[in-house]
């Protein structure tokens, strides 16, 4: 099992062309999991020692959210259908955009933007688009479907979780304000991460899902209704604060062995990244293979964490099964 041996550091990983940090050979050449890996039996087991109070807590933001999204993405719609005929049966239709509002990034989403690569140096031609059907559930082609989300849904996202909650760390240091707009970009280096582990008493372990509050969600509720409506009106002049693109925060993300990372921000990076600077998408999803979450609704965890004084506990996701 690969937790079970010593896994490289991150620069003793090999580069690809222009590119540090390659892991698409740590869990063989036709791994179609990357950092989910991870989250074997034994981590699973050991996360579900963080139940303590027997609490839940919900992180996905209601699907109607945003309800103008950002990147130019389809608005969520919504359809409740009164079946009048039967008396008291109603059925729902949505149709979104997964990317629009809380979501995980799979593999096929972002890979090496130059060099036309996804995960595993699978080249991006190789993929069908458009309307895909599967008629038959007995007869899949593997090619069709490889990479696809589902794998992770199989598996499963569960382990220990951990919350960094960025908005608490700043506002702390700050007389409780907020020392940047989470809809301007701003960059979080990873120092600040690493001391807001310190003072929140946690040491991470491999197999750690890391969620960030940086502060979107708690921004959107409460700007006026001209702001969350303009996410979708700035043509990709998005602006949001979120994690720097350094080989620092690259280190400190691979070398402590995550299974995830999520945050309540729409891009989990900053955005946009400077000029002549790789999108770190490209390194998490196109040479790690680590899920990306964003849009996380953070709010009520956060306050459950601050009361009780823990920041880690039992983490459990499931996505959709396509």
């Amino acid at each position: 099992m690969a937790t079970e041996r010593q896994l490289p550091t991150y620069d003793e990983l090999p580069t690809f062309k222009d590119f540090s940090g390659c892991a698409w050979e740590v869990w063989g050449k036709d791994d179609q999991l990357g950092t989910i890996n991870l989250l074997t039996d034994e981590v699973v087991k050991e996360g579900v020692k963080e139940v303590k109070t027997g609490k839940a807590v919900c992180l996905n933001w209601p699907i109607q959210f945003p309800n103008k999204p950002a990147f130019g993405r389809v608005q969520p719609h919504h359809e409740i259908i009164f079946k009048a005929d039967r008396g008291a049966v109603h059925d729902d239709i949505l149709h979104i955009n997964t990317q629009s509002g809380s979501q995980w990034d799979g593999l096929k989403h972002f890979g090496l933007l130059k060099h036309g690569l996804f995960y595993q140096g699978t080249p991006a031609s190789s993929f069908q688009n458009g309307h895909i059907t599967i008629p038959d559930p007995t007869d899949i082609d593997p090619e069709l479907i490889k990479f696809g989300i589902h794998n992770w849904a199989q598996h499963g996202i569960c382990g220990r979780g951990i919350l960094l909650d960025m908005v608490k760390f700043y506002s702390d240091a700050n007389g409780g304000r907020l020392p940047y707009d989470p809809m301007t970009t701003h960059a979080i280096p990873a120092a600040d991460l690493i001391a807001c582990a310190q003072k929140e008493g946690i040491t991470f372990r491999r197999g750690d899902i890391l969620l960030l509050r940086v502060g979107f969600i708690q921004r959107y509720y409460g700007g006026t209704q001209e702001e969350r409506d303009g996410l979708c009106e700035r043509d990709r002049a998005e602006h949001f604060a979120g994690i720097e693109q350094s080989d620092d925060m690259k280190r400190f993300l691979w070398n402590n062995h995550f299974a995830a990372i999520a945050s309540d921000q729409p891009a989990l990076e900053r955005w946009p990244v400077p000029e002549g600077t790789p999108h770190l998408h490209q390194t998490l999803l196109g040479l790690w293979g680590m899920p990306i979450g964003e849009f996380f609704d953070l709010e009520a965890l956060s306050k459950q964490c601050a009361e009780t004084g823990r920041y880690t506990f039992f983490f459990s996701s499931w996505p959709l099964n396509v």
